[in-house]
């Protein structure tokens, strides 16, 4: 791992989701989510099959255009984070996958892609981004609530689905 100082600027682009950079990333999150999950649950840690058999259920195929995008966040060269963010319908759109890299955390990467990620939902004609998370990511959650989202009403469930959380947005 490459260190960079903070005054190293941050960008954020858009990167194919089966891209080597997004795979990896994407692995890292995965890793880090379900090893929280085992070891709550199951004090644990995730197994290797385990981990393939998450990584082949989770879909990523539409955060590609024209449903979806998948940002990248690097400082220097070096992949830092990521986010997706998917169309729902006319009227949403649905963070997805946000995931900052240890060592950049604490380091303005996380708020800078859900900025970006507002952004996009808006010049799509979004009226509002929704999300949901896990009661146990409370990083997660302060970082959404710092940034206006609220609880809102369930509207999708599954396993991993515990909060759900939205925000209004201004026309772009």
């Amino acid at each position: 791992m490459t260190e960079h100082p903070v005054t190293d600027p941050l960008t954020i682009a858009p990167a194919p989701a089966g891209s080597p950079v997004a795979d990896a990333l994407l692995r890292a999150y995965l890793a880090d989510v379900a090893g929280r999950w085992y070891r709550l649950r199951h004090q644990r840690p995730c197994t290797p099959e385990e981990f393939e058999r998450h990584l082949a259920e989770i879909r990523d195929d539409d955060l590609d255009p024209p449903r979806g995008v998948l940002l990248v966040a690097r400082r220097g060269d070096e992949p830092a984070g990521c986010a997706g963010l998917r169309r729902l319908d006319d009227e949403r759109a649905e963070v997805t996958r946000m995931y900052v890299r240890p060592a950049h955390r604490g380091r303005g990467v996380a708020p800078a892609l859900l900025t970006a990620l507002e952004e996009t939902a808006r010049l799509w004609g979004a009226a509002r981004v929704v999300l949901e998370t896990r009661r146990d990511l409370t990083e997660a959650r302060a970082l959404y609530a710092r940034h206006g989202y609220t609880a809102i009403p369930a509207y999708v469930h599954g396993p991993h689905a515990e909060v759900w959380l939205g925000k209004e947005l201004d026309p772009a």
